[in-house]
């Protein structure tokens, strides 16, 4: 696939994203959406213990409504793909809002646990994810050099809507019931299809600047009598006709990208990812039940859910600030192994915790890993594949995590239902989330070794396979051969001495040109800018 045209409602490849202007209002819409998206299966929890004895069933029955929330979250990220790739994010985030609110508000009239999988899980997912991913595809294409900062952000919506709607249900369920509480539930997110509003496509800017410029040429053209005003008009006559050619291959365009199976470190993301989501949600899904059946009042269980979004708020976007720094961000992937480890430790150490106290502390605890591995998630997918893949990619990555959420919160439930005993569900969640950190870690430092002393045949920018830190490095590279292709031993004559000197402007000129120094040495390592490309040929000649 070739670069994108401007004509065809993608993203050209020499606009650079703006990391600023429209996209902290792009910000501020995925923070909303971000929020209800991760936030609102966890907050549904409060509602439970009524639903189990409105219409007697047992944990695991009513676990399944959030695993099917975050199922159709995951589970229609290949069909989200091709609808924003064929209508865009707009469009599909206003009907996903639409459908999102009728979901709760017709959950609030079933009559039986059917009926509430099929609104609430089904419908209200569905509407979820047809706003969650349009959304990250939007703040990845508005910010490049503040990525990081600006993922921790978005990702930052989850813990405050989580600190807020928890107590928020807990407060509906008190005053008028779940009934009333899940039709409350349904307006408020109606303010996803304002989020989708905002979503403004960042070539629609481009667009007017080009057709202002345009018109401006167009009359300077035109103001000399004569021949050049029908050169004008003949030159804009053609520019028209070549426009239409161009949209004609349109047809032909890919709406869904597997060439990313082929990408190794997308690979190992997607399994590493499988195994974390069986038991990242466990805990939270569980941990207000395990608090009400240890004797702590209902108040004060809600209470240990904003715990852990009042602690996550912080800990989202400090992570990706650390995640943005120049010797952390190339590195991002072992980071994101490490806050993956970090969680499923906390879920294993604190699985004896039997009172409130000890409740609190894994709460804190848990927090901060949960807001690493929040904030990182999406900015490690982003550096493997790369923005132009990123759409197929994260759809095809949430649909394989789907099978994983259908398996892990339901199970838990029914060891519950079997065992009486929260102690083994924390050890099994801790050990699943310790594992995938390992594999991440392990599989990505064998794959980086192995790719560095083969390094890859051809490098093809337009591909768009790789990340923006992999087509640095193959820059460098590349940088390197030349400059050891162009050093020569220099003579003592003074024709060779000027000859060389050529040669090093030259070369200083193609790294000065690529932003980065000039070559040193042998050509192994590169020079800050600052160095002499006269002290270079001294230094060779000797």
């Amino acid at each position: 696939m070739g670069r994108p045209d401007p004509e065809e409602g993608q993203l050209p490849a020499p606009l650079k994203p703006p990391d600023g202007g429209w996209g902290w209002i792009v910000l501020l819409g995925c923070f909303v959406i971000t929020g209800f998206s991760y936030a609102f299966p966890k907050a549904v929890s409060v509602y439970f213990k009524e639903l189990m004895k409105d219409f007697h069933v047992g944990y695991s029955d009513t676990a399944w409504i959030s695993s099917i929330m975050l199922a159709m979250l995951y589970g229609t990220g290949p069909v989200c793909s091709i609808m924003v790739n064929q209508f865009g994010c707009r469009p599909v985030m206003l009907i996903g809002g639409l459908l999102a609110s009728a979901g709760m508000i017709l959950a609030s009239f079933t009559t039986n646990i059917i009926e509430l999988y099929l609104t609430a899980g089904v419908l209200t997912g569905l509407g979820m994810a047809l706003n969650f991913q349009p959304s990250l595809i939007m703040l990845g294409t508005y910010f490049d050099k503040r990525r990081p900062l600006a993922n921790g952000l978005a990702a930052a919506g989850s813990p405050v809507f989580l600190s807020s709607l928890s107590p928020l249900g807990q407060v509906l369920l008190e005053k008028f019931g779940w009934r009333g509480g899940f039709l409350i539930m349904g307006g408020l997110l109606l303010n996803c299809c304002t989020c989708g509003a905002v979503m403004r496509p960042l070539d629609m800017g481009m667009k007017r600047k080009m057709g202002k410029a345009q018109d401006k040429y167009e009359a300077k053209e035109m103001l000399p009598i004569g021949g050049k005003s029908e050169e004008g008009i003949s030159t804009t006559d053609g520019t028209k006709k070549g426009k239409k050619a161009k949209k004609k291959p349109k047809k032909g365009k890919k709406l869904l990208d597997f060439s990313i199976f082929s990408n190794r470190g997308f690979i190992i993301y997607t399994i590493s990812k499988f195994i974390l989501v069986l038991g990242l949600f466990v805990p939270p899904i569980l941990l207000v039940n395990y608090a009400k059946d240890t004797g702590v009042p209902d108040t004060e269980a809600a209470f240990l859910l904003s715990i852990i979004g009042f602690i996550d708020i912080f800990a989202r976007p400090a992570c990706g600030m650390v995640a943005g720094l120049k010797w952390v961000r190339p590195h991002v992937a072992y980071l994101f192994s490490f806050s993956m480890l970090f969680n499923g430790l906390t879920d294993i150490c604190s699985a004896r915790a039997s009172n409130y106290t000890g409740l609190v502390i894994f709460c804190i605890f848990f927090g901060i890993s949960y807001g690493m591995v929040g904030a990182l998630q999406f900015e490690v997918l982003m550096a493997i594949v790369g923005s132009q893949k990123f759409s197929s990619a994260i759809g095809l990555v949430l649909l394989i995590e789907a099978f994983a959420v259908l398996i892990g919160p339901p199970s838990a439930g029914r060891l519950v239902d079997a065992l009486k005993n929260y102690e083994v569900i924390f050890y099994l969640a801790g050990s699943e989330v310790v594992l995938s950190a390992l594999f991440l870690g392990v599989a990505s430092y064998c794959c980086l070794n192995r790719g560095k002393k083969e390094p890859p045949p051809e490098n093809n920018p337009t591909a768009g396979g790789g990340s923006d830190t992999e087509e640095a490095e193959s820059d460098v590279q590349e940088a390197e051969e030349h400059s050891s292709d162009n050093h020569q031993p220099a003579h003592s004559t003074d024709n060779a001495v000027a000859v060389a000197n050529e040669e090093a402007n030259h070369v200083a000129e193609e790294q000065g040109g690529e932003g980065g120094g000039c070559p040193a040495g042998d050509g192994e390592v590169l020079v800050r800018d600052g160095c002499n490309a006269d002290q270079m040929v001294e230094r060779d000649s000797f």
